[in-house]
């Protein structure tokens, strides 16, 4: 088949039986339909139409290897430097459709896919038939142009308790009960499945790092599901789709949820790793996954701060703040910032080299250095949007009443220096819904903790740093300058 339009999406999902708790409701039929779900549907819909469309086919599909039909480019294999460059052009072009404010498009994991399904011999160290898994899987959601989503982190219930988190003798976290010829089943929850009321399917993959001891086995496994599988429920927090006074939220919520496993059933074929924490600990880093998922991340993150520049520079267009010095202070240290992550970004890839499985990755020094430092400032922009707009951003008048009987009041008092009252009320609703509103707040923390916390993610980055080179150098420096003074 290809890649699909949003149709073909939409008809896909209308079709499959998830079952979805949503604000004291079970949703078990047409997810495109319901209106918890429609908008970010419609969204994901217009993506999937944007592989079709001829200014944006270019940058988001290829010929498959296997069927000659056009597929994503995130599923391409890269092996040259070109490749790499057409792969994060269709990064670029999904990412500026959002303003860089979707963070569970499908080029994400169609990049870990990718990585993985080459790192064939890795798995098949475990078991032959894993590698086959991987690969045909990844085969699969390429040719059927499938959203995937993941689910990575136990629930909150007692970090001190180690994988199990057992309450009242019962493991709460997911975990392998049974196997046998058929599969294995699967028992407990996950957090947090962005997207899955609306994926076609789930990744259950590895995240917390795992002891190679026995009872840690049952919770070491990496296999895929498909949403509407039996016994797997999607628990979802409220929505923040308030509508179209809301330009982000009222398109590009992308619902998060925890997922329940109620003794799934999960078919060997489905099944890439299991009771090997020891593997399971090192998925992303030896296989390169981390690295092109994380390639993939960067230019996302890239797109969100080209668009917050452009915002900031409207809103002091508008009201005619940039003459200010706080105000400039603030604006170069945006400038600054995108230019520091096209830097990265540009390093990462001019650094590229290929993997143990023939693929070229980019250089993880860069990407890793954004992936711990970007998510740490982001916080500042909202700051910023908020500083600008200030009470102007309180104080803000509805579609509605733009259309309505104060119309005429909103052209008069609400226009600013370069626009109409309507326009005006626009921009500051865009400035809002990035800076002060629910959808703000979770963008917010969903920045933060992208990779995980960022005081386990220091400790990570300084053990996959040599610094041994920068301290030679320096002792080298002091043992030169403490030499005896040699005399004529």
């Amino acid at each position: 088949m290809g890649a699909r339009t949003g149709q073909q999406y939409l008809d896909r999902l209308a079709a499959t039986r998830p079952h979805v708790e949503i604000n004291g409701e079970t949703v078990t039929e047409n997810i495109p339909g319901h209106p918890a779900f429609a908008g970010i549907t419609r969204t994901y819909a217009e993506l999937f139409d944007m592989q079709h469309a001829p200014e944006t086919r270019d940058a988001l599909t290829y010929t498959s290897p296997t069927s000659g039909d056009p597929v994503g480019t995130s599923f391409l294999v890269p092996r040259t430097a070109e490749d790499l460059l057409l792969r994060r052009e269709g990064f670029k072009t999904w990412a500026d459709f959002s303003l860089g404010t979707l963070g569970r498009t499908g080029d994400y994991l169609n990049s870990s896919l990718m990585a993985l399904s080459q790192a064939e011999p890795w798995f098949a160290q475990a078991d032959p038939r894993f590698g086959e898994n991987i690969r045909r899987y990844y085969e699969k959601v390429r040719e059927e142009d499938l959203l995937t989503t993941h689910t990575l982190i136990p629930p909150q219930i007692n970090r001190s308790a180690g994988a199990g988190q057992e309450v009242d003798g019962r493991a709460l976290s997911a975990h392998v009960v049974s196997e046998d010829d058929n599969g294995i089943v699967v028992r407990g929850a996950r957090m947090l499945a962005t997207i899955g009321p609306i994926a076609d399917e789930l990744l259950v993959f590895p995240s917390t790092v795992l002891r190679n001891v026995p009872e840690d086995a049952p919770y070491a496994f990496a296999f895929a599901i498909n949403c509407d599988a039996p016994g797997l429920r999607f628990i979802c927090r409220e929505g923040i789709d308030y509508g179209r006074d809301h330009p982000l939220g009222g398109r590009f919520d992308e619902i998060d949820a925890v997922v329940v496993f109620d003794d799934v059933h999960v078919p060997w074929e489905r099944v890439f790793l299991l009771r090997n924490p020891d593997l399971t600990n090192a998925f992303y880093s030896d296989t390169s996954a981390v690295v092109h998922m994380t390639h993939q991340v960067v230019t996302r993150t890239t797109a969100k701060m080209e668009s917050i520049l452009g915002l900031l520079t409207l809103l002091t267009e508008a009201i005619g703040i940039e003459k200010f010095q706080h105000i400039q202070v603030d604006i170069a240290e945006a400038i600054t910032t995108v230019g520091i992550l096209h830097g990265l970004l540009r390093a990462a890839e001019a650094d590229a080299t290929v993997n143990d499985y023939g693929v070229l990755t980019p250089a993880w020094e860069p990407l890793n250095t954004a992936r711990n430092w970007f998510p740490k400032l982001y916080g500042r922009f909202p700051e910023m949007l908020r500083k600008f707009g200030a009470s102007g951003l309180m104080a803000l008048p509805t579609e509605g009443d733009i259309t309505g009987s104060a119309g005429q009041d909103i052209s008069d008092y609400l226009q600013s220096a370069t626009l109409t009252g309507a326009e005006r009320v626009r921009l500051f609703r865009l400035a809002w819904d990035l800076s002060a509103s629910a959808f703000a707040g979770r963008q917010t923390l969903y920045e933060y903790y992208f990779f995980g916390d960022p005081v386990r993610m220091s400790g990570a980055l300084i053990g996959a740093t040599d610094r041994e080179p920068y301290r030679e150098r320096v002792s080298a420096f002091l043992d030169r300058i403490t030499e005896p003074a040699v005399t004529a």
